[in-house]
Formats: structure tokens, C-alpha cells, sequence
């Protein structure tokens, strides 16, 4: 597939994805355009098939549900499902669809699927460095909101001395998943930009502390 040829298939990407209903306002829109523009870059810098990785980074959210849904963890499965059905009816090449399938269903933390191709890894990649940096602080702050999450713990704001619970806290979720995203990441592009965008999260942390 030329790039001229899936400039024209983004498109409609684009206006699929725009028409869904998305979890909560940290997997909006927004979320997948950023996704999609960090896993085309990985994608040339680690000579992966952008065939499937740009409609796998558009459509991975194309099913979301909210953190307290019972089918959060079948989510990502079931858009990989959805995108395959809408990728057929735009004539997408269909040598591309388990690939791409498995792209999608592999990107959930909940659905822990282990991504098993490069074009997988650099979808996971793009989309958990999402969570990351000054995007990732106002993401986690935009769910922990729409759950109703405290700030912090007044007792013991960073954990020093009791058990992480970030069902209670926001500040909690830093050390329970967001400081443990950058071991995860697969491709060496997208593990030096994960430290990069953790140094800064754990900076507004120091600033916050100072703050209180």
C-alpha cells in the first residue's frame, strides 16, 4: 500500500472513530490522534508495515469502557473485532486483518494480551506512552475525577509509610502503574521517550510536594 493510498483510508478513519462513544475524556479523540502520530513515527524509525499499524492505532479505542465496567477487560478484543467489520466495508486489503486484530487487542493493560509482532509492540508502545509525562498526569487526573478519586492521602501523600491505593487517591496511581510503564515498553525509541516523559511525572510530583 502506497502512502498516498492511506492518507486517503485515515480519512475515514478518522470520521469512524469520531462518530464512537469513547469511556471517560482521557480516551477521547485527542488520546487516539496523539496515539496515532507517536505509533507512525516508531513505525518508520523501527521499519515496521504502516499498513497495520496506522489503522490499529486509529481504531484501538473504537470500543472503550469505563474502569468500573464488568467487560473492561474484553474491550480491546471486542474493537479489534469492530475495526475488522468496518475495515471490510471500506475495501481495506484483507491480508492486513489479523495483524491488525491482534495490534489492537494486544494494546490493553486489562486485556493482558502480549503482543507478538513488532507492529503490535509499537501500538502497546504508543499508546501506554500516552500515559506518560505532562499528558499522562492530566489524564489520570481526568479519570480519577469521573471515579471520584482524592487527590492525595493527607496523612501520607506518596506512600512513604502505608499501602499504595489508588482507588482512593490519584496521586497513588503513580506508583501502582504510571512509574512501572517506561520497564514495560518493547522498542528502544519508545523506552528512551518513556524515562524521558517519567522524569518529568515524578518532577511534578517533587513541585506538588513542596506545594502541600
Amino acid at each position: 500500500m502506497t502512502l498516498d493510498e492511506l492518507v486517503v483510508f485515515e480519512k475515514q478513519f478518522l470520521s469512524f472513530i469520531t462518530e464512537q462513544r469513547h469511556a471517560d475524556s482521557a480516551h477521547d479523540v485527542s488520546h487516539i490522534t496523539r496515539v496515532v502520530k507517536v505509533a507512525k513515527a516508531m513505525a518508520q524509525e523501527e521499519r515496521a508495515e504502516l499498513a497495520i499499524v496506522v489503522p490499529a492505532a486509529w481504531l484501538h479505542d473504537c470500543v472503550s469502557f469505563p474502569k468500573s465496567h464488568p467487560d473492561r477487560k474484553k474491550a480491546s478484543t471486542l474493537a479489534g473485532d469492530k475495526a475488522i467489520t468496518f475495515l471490510e466495508s471500506i475495501g481495506y486489503p484483507q491480508v492486513c486483518f489479523d495483524a491488525i486484530h491482534h495490534a489492537i487487542s494486544a494494546h490493553s493493560f486489562s486485556a493482558n494480551i502480549a503482543p507478538t509482532t513488532l507492529e503490535a509492540k509499537i501500538v502497546q508502545d504508543a499508546d501506554r506512552l500516552d500515559a506518560l509525562g505532562a499528558v499522562g498526569v492530566a489524564r489520570c487526573m481526568l479519570v480519577s475525577g469521573s471515579v471520584h478519586r482524592s487527590l492525595y492521602s493527607i496523612d501520607d501523600p506518596f506512600c512513604d509509610s502505608r499501602p499504595v491505593d489508588d482507588k482512593q487517591f490519584s496521586i497513588d496511581h503513580f506508583y501502582s502503574k504510571l512509574f512501572n510503564i517506561a520497564e514495560t515498553l518493547h522498542t528502544d525509541s519508545a523506552r528512551i521517550e518513556g524515562r524521558k516523559r517519567e522524569a518529568f511525572m515524578r518532577d511534578f510530583l517533587a513541585q506538588l510536594k513542596q506545594e502541600i
